[in-house]
């Protein structure tokens, strides 16, 4: 591990002002520690954030629900309002990591976690994402658990890790981020970027931007939500497929819908055109199955990964199909 500076700060717009381009925020440092460790990270310097008065989670005059960068897995998933406003929220946090983890990991640090792909965090391997311009070793080698279907590119197939983001995308909400020109907010459907040609470019921050929030959209009223996990052990696992949907129904009849998918994209992946297909229907698993088959479409297999697919159409079908038992039945 190479030697770092490192500072300390007691207020937002002291990190700001304190951070270079070579910077990086230590919050939980759950990732950031190990990728340091692995010289895959090479920051000049580590501003810690951990004593800013970010780790509240409050409930704004309109409904909807701010969280502070620095709240932990832990206390977000277990929140009361949480737990019943938004349970796709809770079930998707207590599905990743380990206990130990969610307890140390933060709301802004999930965000802003880095791909799990083998290539990427051996140091040595062509990776675009750690090595600019030297390919994608994963594209031609094993690239079966932790490498997408949906929004990849000749630069990069890593899928992206977490569960959170998955269910925070289909909720919607906005990210705040404090910078020496102020704040400003980013929908969060636009804060993680896709690979393109430039796959080192993961998220919407500008340099030495800090994470103060993330706001989620007030709850759709009547909901019903849930996330589920599809992975090769049931504990301390990332997802081959996972789905967070919310619901709302009219008797049998879908009004309102929103369906985002983990695993098999190179970022938290909102299904929009499979919403569309399930708005004004009635609900039934003839439905279910094209409204999976839409938001898999585009999707490009590579050598070890084609099973994704029609596992990602699977985690839809049956997401929705216990979401709605009681209508079907």
């Amino acid at each position: 591990m190479r030697t770092f500076e490192y500072a300390r700060a007691t207020s937002p717009a002291q990190a700001v002002n304190v951070a270079t381009e070579q910077s990086v925020y230590l919050a939980g440092g759950t990732t950031l520690l190990d990728l340091v460790k692995l010289d895959v990270m090479q920051p000049a310097q580590v501003v810690d954030i951990n004593r800013l008065d970010l780790k509240k989670v409050e409930l704004l005059d309109d409904g909807r629900l701010r969280i502070g960068t620095l709240v932990s897995n832990t206390e977000l998933a277990n929140h009361a309002r949480v737990r019943e406003h938004y349970p796709v929220l809770a079930q998707a946090i207590l599905q990743g990591a380990s206990t130990a983890l969610r307890n140390k990991a933060t709301t802004g640090g999930n965000l802003m976690q880095r791909v799990r792909c083998n290539y990427f965090r051996d140091g040595i391997s062509a990776c675009n994402k750690r090595e600019p311009g030297s390919g994608c070793a994963a594209i031609d080698g094993l690239n079966r658990s932790v490498h997408a279907v949906l929004g990849t590119s000749e630069q990069c197939i890593a899928s992206h890790p977490s569960d959170m983001c998955v269910a925070m995308a289909a909720l919607g909400a906005q990210v705040t981020v404090q910078g020496r020109q102020g704040s400003r907010d980013i929908a969060f459907n636009d804060f993680h970027l896709l690979p393109g040609d430039t796959p080192w470019r993961e998220h919407a921050l500008q340099p030495g931007e800090l994470i103060t929030h993330v706001t989620l959209d007030a709850p759709l009223a009547g909901s019903r939500s849930a996330y589920l996990k599809l992975r090769d052990r049931t504990s301390y696992q990332f997802a081959l497929a996972s789905s967070a949907v919310v619901v709302v129904l009219d008797g049998k009849r879908i009004v309102d819908a929103r369906v985002a998918l983990g695993g098999v994209g190179t970022k938290p992946w909102r299904a929009v055109e499979a919403e569309k297909a399930l708005i004004g229907q009635p609900a039934s698993l003839q439905l279910f199955e094209r409204v999976a088959q839409t938001a898999m479409q585009g999707a490009k297999a590579y050598e070890h990964n084609a099973f994704k697919i029609p596992l990602g159409q699977q985690v839809i079908v049956r997401n929705l199909r216990d979401l709605t038992a009681k209508e079907l039945s």
